[in-house]
């Protein structure tokens, strides 16, 4: 099935850093991405991205690249929740590249998924971190699906390969692949009754501390009507799991671990 735009949309963003600022050096997409003037942040720019369409549809082939180069920060966020439509047939993808630098951090910050009935996903995401001062944060959160129309886990599938390089060496994979019909989505070691999921990953030193870990696990332990977990890596870095029953509850608990970690 053919892409509805004709071919692979693309998002490409250059930041670079001089004297403690972040600049764009360089901003490419196509329909139906768009990007707003930068946001400042503290030694660094927040970019969010924009799109003409009503969601993912069949056939969608996306593509994004972001390269972060020495003494800069980025942070991207996106204007709304993203909605992968049902599909008669095929599916959808993307594939997004990351390259961090020396000295230079970005995190990736997307508003929620949400995989209606029908829908079928493909991701793949690459990110490759120069050395141990190139940082990298990144949050995702992913619903059953739409509950108000009675879809939970209705999809066909959601699937999801994230890999994490440093100094060449790979330091963090995850293979997702969410298939209702074969699954039981709510059971244990699953959703486990719950309707959201957030997946993060962080590096950096404020990670590594153990008083920072325990700041995050007592949040984990003390906000209602969620349940998550803080694994440390063989490096020092952190991912952390937590399921939830409102994306809008998950969201608040990833700005204040954001806060935490630095």
């Amino acid at each position: 099935m053919k892409n509805q735009f004709g071919k692979t949309s693309e998002l490409r963003i250059t930041a670079e850093g001089t004297e403690g600022r972040t600049r764009l050096a360089d901003v490419y997409f196509t329909a139906p991405f768009k990007v707003m003037e930068p946001f400042p942040l503290k030694g660094g720019l927040q970019v969010m991205l924009l799109s003409a369409s009503a969601g993912v549809m069949a056939g969608d082939e996306q593509k994004f690249s972001f390269l972060v180069k020495e003494g800069s920060h980025l942070e991207f966020i996106s204007q709304s929740f993203e909605k992968i439509h049902r599909m008669e047939e095929g599916c959808a993808r993307r594939k997004m590249e990351v390259t961090v630098e020396k000295g230079a951090s970005f995190d990736f910050y997307p508003q929620p998924t949400i995989p209606f009935g029908g829908s079928a996903f493909e991701s793949e995401t690459s990110v490759t971190l120069m050395d141990e001062t190139s940082r990298f944060g990144m949050y995702e959160i992913i619903s059953c699906g739409r509950c108000a129309h009675g879809e939970q886990f209705r999809y066909q599938f959601y699937r999801s390969l994230i890999r994490i390089w440093r100094n060449g060496e790979l330091i963090y994979r995850d293979n997702t692949r969410y298939e209702p019909d074969c699954m039981q989505m709510d059971g244990l070691g699953m959703y486990e009754s719950y309707t959201h999921l957030a997946n993060i990953f962080l590096t950096g030193n404020r990670i590594t501390e153990e008083e920072t870990q325990e700041k995050i696990r007592d949040l984990l332990g003390k906000t209602p009507d969620v349940e998550g977990a803080l694994s440390t890596l063989e490096y020092g870095d952190a991912a952390i799991r937590i399921l939830g029953k409102r994306a809008q509850t998950l969201q608040r608990l990833t700005e204040k671990i954001k806060e935490i970690a630095g």
